[in-house]
């Protein structure tokens, strides 16, 4: 892989998306740039690059899960050093947002977390993010510059496209239909799509009400954004079993697992999960002896993403090459 523009472009890797950063340096047949940091014994850190920057195009793989405001802050600090060291376009791939279930106020008095982070990361001197499925896709209007969004379906439909299989695509919740369809529509092999009913009860609670699609005697695949601490997805589960599901395949772009992977590898009802090493838990359980685990790469589809920007193509031409399986 190459690209027209090739001395004015550096890119960091931070140490919570090392591995990935390192996948994505392969593709691009480029040095990823580690950023130096100190941690002091108070806890307060600086992070600042090794190489000159002054008039660059740089770009900052990482991700902000567990320990959320540690990573949060290493990028906010480590942008500020970039922006005070003179380079021209600081553009953020940031693999997992955290704060970004915080993009609403449900009750009286509450923040808009989400809404805070694209300030800060703003005001710290970013021009661009690169975005892995946002939990709400109207983020991007949190932000005063630019915002790709990228869909995390072009991954998973390359993998569940080599299973020559046929799947129904169920959403968890009636938010996450459109997500659904559109992995559904990937597949291009006629999936139906089904709903979970349910309502929440409390953070991290919900009660399943029914499911609303026909499951009986098929394979599904259970498609969300995120997996937290698992109960939802569990819940969700039992209620496809009972309506005569087969095969039952959990397949999230976040993979959190705040409370372990155990409930999921000791659970007889679950057959396998799927998810992307966007966040550093899932990055940590590469290589691990859980059975049902499957951790995909997005090192490709990001790798063409940069070399889109870089190239000033558009990302359209990225995804067209996913939904025809134009990738070698």
């Amino acid at each position: 892989m190459s690209t027209n523009v090739t001395n004015d472009v550096v890119i960091f890797g931070l140490d919570n998306s090392k591995e990935l950063s390192e996948q994505i340096g392969k593709v691009l047949k480029r040095e990823i740039v580690p950023a130096n940091k100190i941690v002091f014994a108070d806890g307060e850190r600086i992070l600042s690059s090794s190489i000159t920057v002054r008039n660059k195009n740089v770009f900052i793989i990482c991700n902000t899960s567990k320990p959320v405001n540690d990573n949060l802050m290493d990028l906010l600090i480590f942008v500020d050093s970039l922006k005070r060291a003179s380079a021209k376009y600081i553009n953020v791939v940031i693999t997992y947002y955290g704060y970004a279930r915080q993009d609403r106020k449900v009750n009286g008095r509450e923040p808009i977390s989400s809404k805070l982070i694209a300030d800060l990361l703003t005001k710290a001197g970013v021009t661009k993010i690169i975005a892995i499925d946002l939990h709400n896709p109207s983020i991007q209007g949190f932000f005063d510059i630019p915002v790709d969004d990228l869909r995390g379906q072009f991954i998973f439909s390359q993998e569940l496209k080599s299973r020559k299989e046929k799947f129904v695509i169920v959403s968890p919740d009636h938010g996450g239909a459109v997500r659904a369809r559109q992995l559904a529509e990937l597949l291009q092999n006629g999936e139906e799509i089904a709903i979970i009913d349910k309502r929440r009860t409390g953070p991290n609670k919900c009660e399943i009400m029914g499911v609303l699609g026909e499951v009986e005697n098929k394979n599904v695949v259970i498609f969300d954004d995120i997996i937290d601490t698992g109960g939802t997805i569990i819940n969700a589960v039992k209620a496809l079993k009972e309506k005569g599901a087969k095969k039952v395949i959990v397949a999230a772009t976040h993979g959190l697992f705040s409370r372990g992977f155990d409930m999921f590898e000791n659970n007889d009802l679950v057959d396998e999960v799927i998810v992307s090493n966007s966040t550093s838990q899932s990055q940590n359980l590469i290589g691990s002896n859980y059975k049902k685990l499957k951790v995909l790469s997005l090192a490709k589809f990001l790798a063409l993403v940069i070399e889109a920007n870089i190239n000033k193509t558009s990302i359209t031409e990225v995804y067209n090459a996913y939904s025809k399986r134009n990738i070698k």
